[in-house]
């Protein structure tokens, strides 16, 4: 029997791919946690064969955390589970040594080969993901509208609060998309994310 253990701070999307998991017959999740912080203090008592692992966490970053994972448990096999399709994302995780990389709207098959797979000791890329990968390079960044619009308003110097104001959305909600673009540049900060759309020509 296959132990899982997830990462991700949807509590709908833990009890969907709990129920997914455990009708396999052939695998079972042991236990999940919402955060970054948590995954570290779940594996300290927990110690599964694959850790479903989200990248965009509320406390960290699940890139930087997949790193830590296969530094300190070698013997976990992490998959990524995520809606990140973008070739620097899946190729950071990938190299700090995720074993699969699995889209959040994958089908329910996709998802428990991948576990089954990455279990077995091979590397598992969804579907979507092999295809996107092959069309695209790191010099490829796909972004929606939506995110090309607020890049835009980012490069000109408004604030989160004044973006919001322009777009009719919340504060938070620019602050997710902030953090989803730093995640698909690969930028560390703001200024880079910034010096990054200008010279890719993104804006």
């Amino acid at each position: 029997m296959i132990k899982v253990a997830i990462v991700d701070d949807h509590p709908l999307l833990i009890e969907g791919l709990k129920k997914l998991i455990d009708a396999t017959g052939k695998a079972t999740v042991i236990d999940a946690t919402g955060s970054g912080k948590g995954c570290i203090s779940m594996l300290g008592f927990s110690q599964p064969d694959v850790l479903l692992l989200d990248i965009n966490l509320p406390d960290s970053n699940g890139v930087d955390l997949c790193k830590e994972v296969c530094q300190r448990w070698p013997n976990i096999h992490v998959i990524a589970l995520t809606s990140f399709s973008e070739f620097t994302i899946v190729k950071k995780m990938l190299d700090n040594g995720a074993k699969g990389y699995l889209l959040k709207n994958a089908m329910p098959e996709e998802i428990v080969e991948g576990i089954e797979r990455v279990a077995a000791g091979e590397i598992f890329l969804c579907h979507e993901v092999d295809l996107f990968l092959k069309r695209q390079s790191d010099k490829h960044i796909f972004l929606t509208p939506r995110e090309t619009e607020l890049l835009r308003l980012i490069v000109d110097g408004l604030t989160n609060a004044e973006i919001a104001q322009r777009l009719f959305l919340g504060v938070e909600t620019i602050n997710s998309y902030r953090k989803n673009l730093l995640f698909k540049l690969g930028a560390k900060n703001t200024a880079l994310l910034v010096r990054m759309a200008l010279e890719q020509k993104l804006v």
